[in-house]
């Protein structure tokens, strides 16, 4: 590993809270950027207190998403933590914000009013509906977005309320297009010479992510309209999950060959006679129009088979599968473990964190972070020091509650 990390001497102003935008800045962290993690005085970040705790004191979900940053904590209702912040964003190259429109004009900290003093700023604001539209004043979480986006009517099964996602999949998918966005526009203002204001919405980023469901029904002349299918896809036999006799797994057998190879080795091992020869069942529309009775087979065989059985002889022939695991077998996994999606971090108070790490490989540097979260106002005076303020002035702000430290009474 011989080259610095590509961002590395960019500053980044993380001023959000609990997931999306926190997010943003612990991908920024890891591709090198400096990200400094501002919060309220008091209780900080709302995601300090979201499970799970260590001792009903730290936050293992704002360990997760925090780790990398510096952390400052500003009191922004005194004019000196405005203008300490106000000197710390004409310093940054990044600020990224996800607070509803409008909230943050108010304290200062909007983007005409930090533009106008540093051009070159980019600005990230990431919200439920975005900063223009008839709902953009409108509070919403990825919730919110997951069931107005239509991505949530398509899951779980016919006639039952869908299923919660057990992911945050708004938050995260809105996330990491705010890091390509960043990333973009700082690679335009090499030739510009400008910052510009990049405006993210969680509804915007759901909707962009219908694969099929949006063309079936605009290129249908709208009689095409997605619907719950349970636990396989209608329109892509065979391609589903399935339960067996000590768990369940996936099958991935929906192109013609693959197909072909996996009715053959069915029938070879107990399914009826012909199935695999079957030429009904030689096509994708051949198979969706008979899906029902092949599902009817496939289900018997994998019921009284062992997870295990049935993936050695899916492998075998070269049929993707897998099996639906829980999250001990995952962190369990040699692929997993392999690929060091598990990050350790030394914490001076708990000892040795072991969190999940993010997806980036580069070829010559290491994206591993390290370094723990901060604690609430960690980096106070390191930081204003940095700014030009001297002992003095940092140690008044300390005193009077300017810049706020974990275990002061705010």
């Amino acid at each position: 590993m011989s080259q610095p990390l590509p961002l590395k001497g960019i500053r980044v102003i993380d001023y959000s809270h609990f997931l999306a935008g926190p997010y943003v800045g612990r991908c920024l962290a890891a591709l090198g950027a400096e990200v400094i993690k501002v919060e309220r005085p008091g209780t900080g970040d709302a995601g300090r207190q979201h499970a799970y705790t260590l001792d009903d004191q730290q936050s293992g979900y704002f360990l997760q998403l925090n780790m990398g940053k510096r952390g400052v904590s500003v009191n922004m209702k005194d004019p000196r933590g405005k203008a300490f912040m106000h000197k710390l964003c004409d310093s940054a190259d990044v600020f990224i914000e996800n607070y509803r429109p409008g909230a943050l004009d108010k304290l200062g900290l909007g983007y005409a009013e930090l533009a106008a003093r540093n051009p070159r700023l980019v600005y990230c604001s990431i919200s439920a509906y975005g900063h223009t539209g008839p709902d953009a004043h409108r509070a919403g979480f990825g919730l919110i977005a997951e069931a107005k986006s239509g991505i949530m009517q398509m899951v779980g099964v016919p006639g039952e309320a869908p299923p919660l996602l057990r992911i945050s999949l708004g938050d995260m998918y809105t996330g990491i297009h705010a890091v390509a966005a960043i990333n973009a526009a700082l690679l335009g203002r090499v030739a510009s010479g400008r910052g510009q204001h990049i405006d993210m919405a969680l509804y915007d980023t759901l909707v962009s992510m219908h694969e099929y469901a949006v063309q079936c029904y605009t290129l249908s002349d709208g009689t095409v309209l997605p619907e719950q299918t349970g636990h396989d896809m209608p329109t892509s036999t065979l391609y589903g999950v399935f339960r067996a006799a000590d768990g369940d797994l996936v099958i991935a057998a929906q192109v013609d060959d693959a197909w072909k190879r996996f009715a053959a080795m069915l029938e070879d091992n107990g399914a009826p006679a012909g199935f695999g020869a079957d030429v009904r069942y030689h096509s994708l529309n051949g198979r969706n129009t008979h899906r029902q009775d092949i599902l009817d087979v496939v289900k018997r065989w994998v019921a009284v088979r062992p997870v295990a059985e049935i993936l050695r002889l899916l492998d075998e022939i070269d049929i993707p599968s897998a099996k639906v695991q829980r999250i001990d077998e995952v962190l369990a996994d040699p692929q997993i473990q392999a690929r060091g999606m598990l990050v350790e971090q030394r914490h001076p108070r708990y000892g040795t964190l072991r969190l999940a790490n993010l997806p980036f490989r580069f070829s010559d540097c290491d994206t591993t972070v390290h370094q723990v979260a901060p604690d609430l106002g960690e980096h106070n005076a390191e930081v204003a020091a940095g700014l030009g303020f001297s002992a003095g002035e940092i140690a008044s702000m300390q005193a009077d509650g300017v810049l706020f430290t974990q275990g002061d009474v705010p």
